[in-house]
């Protein structure tokens, strides 16, 4: 059971702020507590067959939020947390995802998202000696996203709507919306015109 000494809301307050999480703190004894949680629920979710009804029920205990009947989700499904995730309507999710969802992770109407997309909202200290702290930083994904297989975002990130990031990319810093980016680090190589769904090449230089 979780000790009621931080309770939900605080704790996703105290991330929203960027609260950094410290060893030894009741801040990270909550997070152990309700990712033994997590660890529960993914294992119910993944290790046995379940309808797509049944797999939002799981989803929406493992988050703390209704999970809408609209959305479409893969198992297996991995989180260290689970109760710092808010998805939209429409949202589909391929097989083997990993969310770190610490600092948040939120993801809008009709994104879809490709298998083993790794998304990741703490960063730990540059200081060996103090490493094992983490700083918060949410993920944010937009509407109508198209994140490729193997794709891993990473702290601080915001996606705009319509934007595709393909298959493989590292994503280090914000895309715009209407935007291709690809690569290790992810760079926009296009621009998708909504009106048309042509695309035009960035402008940006290299």
């Amino acid at each position: 059971m979780v000790k009621k000494k931080i309770t939900l809301n605080e704790i996703r307050k105290l991330m929203s702020l960027g609260t950094p999480m410290q060893m030894g703190t009741d801040l990270m004894e909550a997070f152990y507590n309700y990712g033994l949680e997590a660890l529960k629920i993914t294992m119910k979710m993944n290790t046995h067959y379940h309808t797509p009804e049944k797999i939002r029920e799981l989803f929406s205990e493992l988050t703390a939020s209704k999970i809408d009947d609209t959305c479409f989700i893969l198992p297996p499904f991995y989180t260290e947390f689970g109760k710092n995730i808010k998805m939209g309507k429409q949202v589909f999710m391929n097989s083997c995802c990993h969310f770190q969802d610490n600092g948040g992770i939120e993801i809008g109407d009709g994104t879809m998202l490709g298998n083993n997309v790794t998304i990741v909202t703490l960063n730990h200290d540059i200081n060996p000696q103090t490493r094992v702290n983490a700083t918060p930083k949410p993920v944010k994904i937009g509407k109508k996203v198209w994140i490729g297989s193997c794709c891993t975002i990473l702290p601080g990130v915001t996606i705009g709507d319509n934007s595709i990031i393909g298959a493989g990319s590292v994503v280090v810093k914000s895309i715009p919306k209407n935007a291709i980016a690809v690569g290790n680090p992810a760079k926009v190589v296009k621009y998708i015109d909504v009106g048309t769904s042509k695309t035009h090449q960035s402008q940006k230089k290299k």
